[in-house]
């Protein structure tokens, strides 16, 4: 669970009700550093383990970026050591897949077989990336829409998610509280 600075609205205090959380109330001050015209909110987090990503993992953390700076609703975050993570990222010589066990949750193959025909390492984790945060494919498709996939052709290095694609990953996890998605613990 992050939480983010948003502009607008009136500076308040994040209070959590006890009986929501099975324990006492909690009241959060804000940051000093936040103005009077900001307010807090908390976001769910997918977490991402790239152990096993070997020359994709900048690109795996590039795509993950790019969504962190699309949407507000979840982040994604490298998982912490020890822990086990809700992603799984591994390289293979297939073709780029996922393979979503429920929403935020599962394995993205990022395949070698895509890259040796020139389509964009970045595009790929974050196309395969879209699918774990509950995005289908939408082929064929225009390079503007990140979900076109390989369908746009190796020309196409366009990372980003489209407006409709940013706005459907946060219905996707708008007001699911956090690490409660699709049977997440």
């Amino acid at each position: 669970m992050r939480v983010r600075t948003l502009t607008g609205g009136l500076a308040a205090v994040l209070v959590l009700s006890g009986p929501l959380l099975n324990g006492p109330a909690v009241a959060v001050a804000p940051v000093a550093s936040v103005g009077a015209a900001q307010r807090q909110v908390v976001d769910d987090v997918v977490t991402y383990d790239t152990s096993g990503a070997a020359e994709f993992k900048a690109a795996v953390e590039r795509g993950a970026a790019i969504w962190n700076e699309s949407v507000e609703t979840v982040e994604l975050r490298p998982v912490a050591s020890g822990q086990r993570a809700d992603v799984r990222i591994v390289a293979d010589d297939g073709w780029p897949r996922s393979v979503p066990t429920s929403m935020g949750n599962g394995t993205v193959y990022i395949g070698r077989q895509a890259v040796d025909q020139g389509y964009s390492t970045i595009r790929i984790a974050a196309h395969e990336l879209g699918h774990m945060l509950g995005l289908p494919d939408r082929k064929p498709g225009p390079c503007s829409s990140l979900m076109s996939g390989a369908s746009a052709g190796t020309s196409c290095t366009n990372p980003y998610p489209s407006a409709a694609e940013k706005a459907q990953v946060e219905r996707n996890f708008e007001g699911a509280p956090a690490g409660a998605l699709l049977g997440r613990t």
